[in-house]
């Protein structure tokens, strides 16, 4: 009965780790939504780190988080990090694509 058991547990860890083995090593999110604005006055608050707590859910969830900025004050290759309570955490994107009216894409 023991063996049964077992044998058992070693054949769901084994396939726990093929199932794991087989998952990428990369993923990718993608996110949209339909917003009752002009796409040019969205365009600037996403294109513009320092507009962000404005709007940003994160920055009413931990007021005295630490934030930097670095590169450019806004497009392509600004930089954003952050480090604040258990609810945002800490971490640290980059804008590496922004077009008006056709693509904002961060890198995080």
């Amino acid at each position: 009965m023991v063996l049964k058991i077992l044998i058992a547990l070693v054949a769901v860890v084994a396939a726990f780790a093929a199932f794991v083995a087989l998952q990428p090593s990369e993923y990718r999110i993608a996110r949209s939504a339909t917003i009752a604005a002009p796409a040019s006055a969205v365009f600037a608050q996403l294109n513009d780190f320092h507009k962000w707590d404005a709007w940003s859910p994160w920055a009413k969830l931990d007021p005295n988080a630490k934030t930097a900025f670095e590169g450019p004050s806004a497009g392509e290759g600004a930089v954003f990090a952050w480090a604040g309570n258990r609810e945002i955490g800490e971490g640290r994107m980059t804008l590496i694509s922004a077009s008006p009216r056709r693509i904002i894409d961060y890198n995080f």
